[in-house]
């Protein structure tokens, strides 16, 4: 019974230092429009910055953006990129605007692990700033990805025509 309580305590142990556990450090990577954050906080709102530049996440259906359908396109809140048309959008029923497919190279891609499991995060590839996460289940007919964009992280330029 000793024995068992002790391997029990052993296997506890080295679960809790898994790398789920661990920090994981990467390369900073640099992007053309770089600021501070003093600076980055004069020029956007409290709500784009914390998603923007603290990768937060706005509450589902909170943003006007997620029902545009208008010809035009959405850019980056941050720095102003082009990132998505509104040809490429669609209703996913989350609550965030969804594309499937971004402008291209527009969209710098990263592994974010804040739940304790891996998904890929969408930035701006221009800025560096958070925008949402891409995942697997979008249209079929089209690209069948889901590009799920926090509203406050885009702007909207309707189309001149």
């Amino acid at each position: 019974m000793k024995r068992f309580v002790l391997l029990f305590i052993g296997i506890i142990a080295i679960s809790c230092t898994s790398t789920a556990q661990k920090e994981i450090k990467k390369e900073k990577k640099t992007y053309s429009v770089s600021k501070t954050n003093k600076e980055w906080k004069k020029i956007l709102t409290s709500e784009q910055y914390y998603i923007l530049r603290q990768a937060g996440t706005e509450r589902p259906f909170s943003s006007p953006l997620n029902k545009i359908y208008t010809a035009g396109t959405f850019h980056c809140a941050g720095c102003n990129t082009p990132l998505y048309e509104s040809k490429h959008k669609f209703d996913s029923g989350t609550g965030w605007p969804s594309f499937d497919r971004a402008v291209e190279g527009s969209i710098d891609k990263d592994v974010d692990h804040k739940l304790g499991y891996a998904r890929n995060e969408l930035l701006c590839a221009t800025c560096g700033g958070h925008l949402g996460h891409v995942f697997n289940d979008g249209p079929r007919e089209t690209t069948g990805m889901r590009h799920c964009i926090n509203g406050d992280a885009m702007i909207f330029k309707p189309s001149k025509k």
